[in-house]
């Protein structure tokens, strides 16, 4: 099966459910052909049926006439004709007696036996023998008799043979619908097969590609399926090698290269300190004011640095997560004493909501998380405001809601809020701006438990809310 390619499976698919189908039309067409071949066959007898009917109940009319005109006139011509007409009706007899099995053979002896005796008394002769008036008289009292019983009993065959076609119609039927409920459900199990068959390796391409697109490299990519998903998945698995060396390489680099700028700019830092205290000399007001500028920009450039070498040690860590069992409310609870200085000098409350709930996280990282995101609030909401985490735990997983009273994210900022190095359009009042990495760091550590974090729409405030599987 691994040697097919995607579109030989789709082929093969198509040929197979194409041949049930084929072969189930190709059995209706064959048993419609039957039935109208029985249905012609059953209307030719019942037409054959109804004439020989008809035929003997005339030759039968005509045998009467015959033997009562030789009866009046004693002309042998009569008497031929009688005979003439006895013989063709006992041919037709003979037809109705192999056309109906099931005739009565007393029936057909009695005819037999009547016409018979008519012709016996006619032999004799009207001058010879006339106490045949009687006889001939009664013969054909009893004739159209029997005709009628014949009749009776070839509309019962032409109506049993009805039933029969009718019965054998309605089997037919039952089993064409069995064969097309039984070809429809063949062809959706062929159908559901083949379309799992195709659809798993492209659901472990599409969560690949999610993987490399979260920047997770430590897990191989193995698709198997077709032959061609199988090589897709071989370049997915080199895609992801290349980036984890790519990945390694900006971090060997990112750390080279802050390592080099610290060193320059910890001696630029050091001038600029020399400066401002004099000891080259006194400046004048316009040197301190230039002086004053080197040190505020040194200082932020500082920061910068630090900064990325935070974000990208955060991004590093978060393909190594080390997980233990721990109770989120007794961990957010650590997290918001530690910050209860910064939370204090602004005279806010933090309050916090839930019943203990216990997942298998990270303890480290989700701290940090957390850490963050009350550092974002706290620094966004106003003075004797309230900063309100809830902790609530679904059949999905964990949800965790933090909501402050701040400005709020700017519309046009939420789809890129969560971006590194990404600054708001709205940013907090009196304070310094940040470098926009805190939101960022709290994306790769809550993505690297298989999380999601998201700004959730609020008239006023900022809300942003974890949500977490009990086993990230």
């Amino acid at each position: 099966m691994s040697k097919l390619s995607f579109r030989q499976l789709l082929f093969a698919a198509f040929i197979l459910i194409a041949g049930v189908l084929t072969a189930t039309s190709v059995q209706a067409l064959l048993t419609l052909e039957r039935l109208a071949r029985l249905g012609r066959e059953s209307a030719a007898q019942a037409v054959m049926l109804t004439e020989r009917s008809q035929s003997l109940s005339e030759r039968t009319l005509a045998m009467e006439r015959s033997a009562r005109q030789f009866l009046v006139l004693d002309d042998p011509v009569f008497r031929e004709r009688y005979y003439s007409a006895w013989q063709d009706a006992s041919a037709v007899l003979q037809s109705l007696n192999a056309a109906l099995p099931g005739l009565p053979p007393a029936l057909l002896a009695e005819w037999q036996t009547q016409s018979a005796t008519a012709w016996t008394a006619l032999k004799a002769g009207k001058r010879n023998n006339r106490a045949g008036h009687p006889v001939v008289y009664k013969v054909f009292e009893r004739l159209p008799v029997l005709n009628d019983s014949l009749a009776r009993a070839s509309k019962r065959e032409i109506g049993r043979r009805n039933d029969a076609l009718l019965d054998e119609l309605e089997r037919q039927r039952r089993l064409l619908s069995g064969l097309v409920a039984g070809a429809i459900a063949l062809a959706a199990i062929l159908s559901t097969c083949f379309g799992f068959l195709l659809s798993r390796p492209l659901r472990r391409i599409e969560s690949a590609i999610e993987r490399l697109g979260e920047n997770r490299f430590d897990q191989a990519i193995d698709v198997g399926g077709p032959a061609d998903t199988r090589r897709l998945g071989q370049q997915l698995d080199w895609l992801r090698r290349r980036l984890a060396d790519l990945d390694a390489d900006k971090e060997r680099f990112l750390r080279h290269i802050s390592h080099e700028l610290k060193t320059p700019l910890a001696a630029l830092r050091e001038g600029v300190a020399l400066l401002e205290d004099e000891v080259a000399g006194t400046l004048a007001d316009g040197q301190r004011e230039i002086v004053g500028i080197l040190r505020q920009n040194t200082a932020s450039l500082q920061t910068q640095i630090e900064d990325l070498l935070r974000y990208n040690t955060a991004a590093f860590d978060a393909q190594h997560l080390r997980r233990v069992e721990v109770d989120l409310i007794a961990l957010l609870r650590e997290v918001i004493a530690e910050q209860r200085l910064q939370w204090q000098a602004r005279r806010l409350q933090v309050l916090l909501a839930g019943a203990p709930v216990r997942a298998l996280v990270d303890p480290d990282k989700l701290s940090a998380a957390l850490a963050n995101v009350l550092s974002n609030a706290v620094r966004f909401s106003p003075e004797d405001g309230s900063v309100a985490f809830s902790v609530a735990a679904t059949p999905a997983g964990i949800v965790i809601d933090c909501v402050d009273q701040g400005p709020g994210v700017a519309g046009q900022d939420e789809a890129r809020i969560f971006e590194p190095f990404y600054q708001g359009a709205r940013q907090a009042a009196g304070a310094r701006n940040g470098n926009g990495i805190g939101l960022s760091i709290v994306r790769e550590y809550i993505v690297a438990h298989h999380g999601t974090v998201s700004l959730q729409p609020r008239p006023s405030g900022a809300h942003f809310r974890i949500e977490l599987p009990y086993d990230a």
